[in-house]
């Protein structure tokens, strides 16, 4: 079995909390990335919680908020599921199936951001075709 390491995407984009929604929308949009780690700052990059298209659907569209004005702090997902960089991948596929995430911050043990393992990392990077369907049925399924 891989390690995380194996798979992931090397230095993520990330934000900072006081960053504007807006912006982070953008950098989304523009990178085509699902999800953007929120580190404490530019020297720690300790994670410290998660930006995901539900919290801009829940948090920004739905309450009306203005996305322009609006922090990040405001809006991101502050419990986040990780794992580690030398851990087996299908403790990674795990948490992702068990918590239905398609996206899962790699952190050290200072939590420091190191890298993120998406669906699309595991489809590519790893030559298991049926492993890769079983882990997007087992995201995707009602809870």
């Amino acid at each position: 079995m891989k390690k995380c390491s194996e798979v992931m995407t090397k230095t993520p984009v990330c934000c900072l909390p006081n960053d504007m929604v807006a912006n982070v929308a953008e950098l989304r949009y523009s990178g085509n990335i699902g999800s953007i780690p929120v580190i404490e700052n530019e020297q720690t990059k300790k994670l410290i919680g998660i930006v995901t298209d539900r919290d801009l659907a829940l948090e920004i569209v739905a309450k009306g908020l203005d996305a322009k004005s609006t922090k990040v702090e405001t809006v991101m997902t502050r419990k986040v599921v990780t794992c580690r960089a030398d851990d087996d991948l299908q403790k990674a596929l795990d948490a992702m199936a068990e918590n239905q995430l398609r996206r899962i911050p790699v952190v050290d043990a200072d939590n420091k951001i190191m890298g993120i393992i998406a669906q699309a990392d595991v489809a590519t990077r790893v030559d298991q075709p049926e492993k890769t369907a079983e882990m997007v049925k087992e995201i995707s399924q009602a809870s």
